[in-house]
């Protein structure tokens, strides 16, 4: 059985929410940036209490329409910053989202149990190394430095180079969950974090979203679809006015088969993912 920090994941699991701690103030939602100590404290407290299971602390954006590159000591410091908050206001399971090695090594280093790595640990060579050392709980994203097709078949591609590469980093399978990356996926974009393909984004985002059980083999899957760009294009609307197709998309990705949704509206997911575990069959 699958466990993330100790949490049981997947399987005859209760569907776990990963609620998202923005501290980068380049970050596209802007209701998630938290960058004072009262504030994160606050939503740390907030998001424990609607129902979080993880926190995903991020210390650089990542979309992938902007250019957001920070360096590494600016990352680690508002990660870490975060991270002695979190631990002084609760117990939940902290996830550090970095793919670079030293932001990883002073988050783990610091009492962090998981790494969420967009790139799927395929961005900075020194990462191997690390979780090597470390033994963290692992999120591995789909990602290439090449143009995909993007399709589910490519996608579970992608996540099998990283799971090698996890593997020859000596982390056991029962600490990895798998993220198809919904938004990474794009024709074209301003930083370094996308996987560029060659066909329709927003199809791609949806087919995989459809097709999460053909995804996962023996590993549970995490999805992150809140507030992303697929539903501005479908909806017409801004990061700010997407909570309703945010929660839509999460319930339905639960019926598919999600294990793990990770959010910005903890609230909200929670009431969504309680009622779409009830009607999956």
């Amino acid at each position: 059985m699958t466990r993330i920090a100790k949490l049981g994941v997947g399987g005859k699991n209760p569907v776990r929410i990963m609620g998202i701690l923005n501290t980068s103030p380049e970050s596209f939602y802007k209701k998630s940036i938290q960058t004072t100590k009262t504030q994160i404290r606050n939503s740390i407290k907030e998001m424990e209490n609607a129902g979080a299971d993880f926190i995903d602390v991020g210390g650089m954006s990542t979309a992938p329409y902007l250019s957001t590159m920070v360096s590494e000591k600016t990352e680690s410091k508002r990660i870490l910053e975060a991270i002695k908050i979190i631990q002084n206001v609760s117990n939940v399971p902290i996830s550090v989202d970095t793919c670079r090695a030293k932001p990883a090594k002073d988050a783990l280093e610091h009492g962090v149990e998981i790494i969420n790595d967009i790139s799927g640990l395929k961005y900075d060579e020194k990462m191997k190394d690390v979780i090597s050392d470390f033994s963290p709980s692992l999120i591995l994203c789909a990602f290439s430095s090449k143009v995909v097709t993007g399709n589910t078949m490519s996608t579970k591609k992608l996540l099998q180079e990283s799971l090698k590469i996890a593997k020859k980093s000596h982390i056991k399978s029962d600490k990895i969950v798998l993220d198809p990356s919904v938004g990474f996926f794009r024709k074209q974009g301003n930083g370094p974090f996308f996987t560029k393909i060659n066909s329709d984004w927003v199809k791609r985002d949806l087919t995989i979203i459809q097709n999460l059980n053909s995804i996962k083999g023996n590993y549970p899957v995490l999805v992150s679809v809140s507030n992303k760009s697929f539903l501005g294009e479908i909806l017409q609307k801004e990061p700010s006015d997407r909570l309703f197709g945010s929660v839509t998309a999460e319930a339905i990705s639960v019926i598919n088969g999600a294990d793990i949704i990770r959010t910005h509206n903890v609230n909200a997911t929670k009431d969504a993912v309680t009622i779409a575990s009830k009607l999956k069959k």
